[in-house]
């Protein structure tokens, strides 16, 4: 019996150290260690010190600061994937992620705190891949403001403290799991301020927004629309935004149509990093 105990309980041990593994990268559980941390306690309030009185600016998806196309004549495209979290939106596409695998495409996968709270190893894994770079995609998908603004009914980080924590923490988050700090952050819904695009600038970080929006957001948008939005309005150095946390739609699908007829068009892909990027 005691035998049998212990075998029972070496049997576990490494379950247990993976839990707790795991445990240690959740947003609450991190964010608690990082507010533990006296380097980034001071990052922040020399944040919060300068951008004291700063007004918002303007609000939106394309403001100053932000940029959405890659510096090229060439028929070069960048595919760009969300994994925004929570409740309705923590799942992961395999089939999207495994035909750009086999079609040896490369693409920036920006992933949320709280998809990585629900997709650690998946997460890893991905990371690993020389075709993803890993980027931000805030703690806790907040469209990132400094006073509270809200787009498509998700309220927006309240004031400057708060839009910190969901740029930086979450790119510690990332670059304490896979090892490589994100230098790209798209804010939830693609909207932001002026004033966070700031931030994002002194945290070394480029806001990125998109030339061609997919509509693949839109729930169970059909394929042939998915398809027309993209393919009438792609052009050379066009940044594409869609999603990899979203099975049940329609993404799969319209990219395996998308993906062949930009190749007979002769575009080809390549990652943020590959190059010069440029705002409006």
């Amino acid at each position: 019996m005691k035998k049998n105990i212990v075998i029972a309980f070496l049997l576990f041990i490494p379950v247990a150290a993976c839990l707790a593994q795991s445990g240690i990268y959740t947003n609450t559980v991190f964010l608690r260690q990082l507010y533990q941390d006296k380097s980034y306690l001071r990052e922040k309030d020399s944040i919060s010190t300068v951008f004291r009185n700063a007004l918002p600016g303007h609000w939106g998806e394309f403001v100053k600061g932000v940029d959405e196309d890659l510096v090229t004549r060439q028929k070069i495209l960048a595919l760009t994937f969300d994994a925004c979290g929570g409740p309705h939106g923590d799942d992961f596409d395999k089939e999207l992620i495994a035909f750009l695998e086999r079609e040896k495409i490369p693409a920036t996968l920006f992933v949320s705190g709280k998809w990585i709270d629900a997709n650690l190893e998946t997460l890893k894994q991905l990371s690993k891949n020389p075709l993803f770079e890993i980027e931000n995609h805030g703690l806790n998908h907040r469209p990132c403001s400094v006073d509270g603004e809200s787009e498509y009914g998700i309220k927006g980080t309240p004031d400057v403290p708060d839009a910190f924590d969901e740029i930086e923490a979450n790119a510690r988050k990332i670059k304490a799991i896979t090892g490589r700090r994100p230098v790209f952050y798209r804010s939830a819904t693609a909207y932001t301020d002026e004033s966070c695009a700031k931030i994002a600038r002194c945290l070394h970080t480029t806001i990125i927004s998109f030339d061609v929006l997919s509509g693949d957001a839109i729930p169970f948008s059909p394929v042939k629309t998915i398809v027309n939005n993209v393919l009438t309005t792609v052009k050379p150095g066009a940044i594409i935004i869609m999603h990899f946390n979203r099975p049940k739609w329609n993404t799969y699908e319209a990219l395996k149509v998308i993906v062949p007829e930009l190749k007979k068009q002769g575009y080809s892909f390549a990652q943020l990093k590959d190059y010069p990027l440029k705002g409006r």
